[in-house]
């Protein structure tokens, strides 16, 4: 396998442009139990179906009854106004759209899972919660974060950073002969040494597709077809900066016919099976002229007309697409 892989330095203004482009729903953290909460800011790359949020600040003394009492009856329960903002590094500005914000409170239901407060949609979230300890969830795209709040008496504000960047994929057969598009698609995991480590991130991307992640290194899967044409790499995101990178395919676009006659009309209703030479069944379908997409390697292809088998063995090497033909008078 070879890859090709460029990584720029993008202005934050000009990579948010293109990450706009793509319409998802921002992952929807679930809320841990109390007993697993961090204790401090946490950064989440699973999978946004499953992935956990939670935090909670660090446990305080135990002020005895009398003092907890009379605490309680001085805490003001009146909304104070909590501004939150979230920038993708240290050093950008604040995002302009795209931002999904959660707050939770700490104290959870009756199922042991935190309390989902406020909910908003704005990239400057402006809230109103009473005073008291909270874990704040901001996602954009498919980077997100967590962190503590603390609302007091007065104006509050809190930013999140992020830490993300962008990752854009592409693929081509060996010697840069392009992929129809609709025969392409990317799957993204966390990275890991295994598939059990691995959690899925993004699935079914389409080429070109602009995707924010956190920062970190990211295992990613190319499927060229529907068969046995994958490429695999890992690739590390850099915050503020996009990952570019182009990975090839060793295969080929192949299709098939039965003829009597070198060149001649294909024969229709005819029932094909592809083998790989160890005798694995990877391609069956039934017509006149069907396709499908080969990695590289050796395969026997078989065409049964009625109670009549053909048969011819094959080569796949990666380049352009390909026909093979079965002859009826050879075969």
């Amino acid at each position: 396998m070879k890859l090709r892989h460029w990584i720029g330095i993008l202005g934050i203004a000009a990579m948010l442009a293109p990450m706009a482009a793509i319409a998802e729903d921002p992952p929807v953290p679930l809320p841990r139990r109390a007993d697993r909460m961090p204790q401090a800011t946490e950064q989440l790359t699973e999978t946004p179906a499953t992935a956990d949020v939670a935090s909670t600040p660090p446990a305080a003394a135990d002020p005895g009854p009398a003092a907890a009492a009379a605490e309680a009856v001085a805490i003001n329960t009146t909304p104070q106004p909590v501004t939150l903002m979230a920038k993708i590094t240290e050093e950008g500005g604040p995002l302009p759209d795209g931002v999904t914000w959660r707050v939770f409170e700490t104290r959870t239901d009756a199922a042991g899972d935190l309390v989902l407060a406020k909910k908003s949609d704005e990239a400057t979230a402006h809230l109103e919660l009473p005073p008291g300890s909270y874990v704040v969830h901001v996602a954009y795209g498919r980077a997100q974060t967590t962190d503590t709040l603390t609302v007091a008496e007065g104006d509050n504000s809190k930013q999140l950073i992020l830490d993300a960047g962008a990752m854009r994929l592409n693929a081509a057969v060996t010697g840069d002969i392009a992929i129809p598009i609709n025969l392409l698609r990317f799957d993204i995991y966390t990275s890991g040494s295994t598939e059990a480590d691995r959690t899925l991130v993004a699935q079914n991307l389409s080429p070109n597709d602009i995707v924010t992640l956190n920062a970190g290194t990211y295992h990613i899967v190319s499927y060229f077809g529907d068969v046995n044409a994958v490429v695999r790499a890992d690739l590390r995101v850099e915050p503020g900066q996009l990952t570019d990178a182009t990975l090839y395919h060793r295969a080929a676009q192949i299709s098939f016919k039965l003829v009597s006659e070198a060149g001649g009309e294909a024969i229709a209703d005819i029932e094909w099976t592809v083998k790989t030479a160890d005798g694995q069944t990877v391609f069956s379908n039934i017509g006149a002229f069907p396709s499908t997409v080969l990695g590289e390697g050796d395969y026997l292809v078989f065409a049964k007309r009625g109670d009549q088998v053909y048969n011819r063995e094959f080569q796949v090497q990666p380049g352009a697409a390909k026909e093979i033909e079965v002859l009826t008078t050879v075969y």
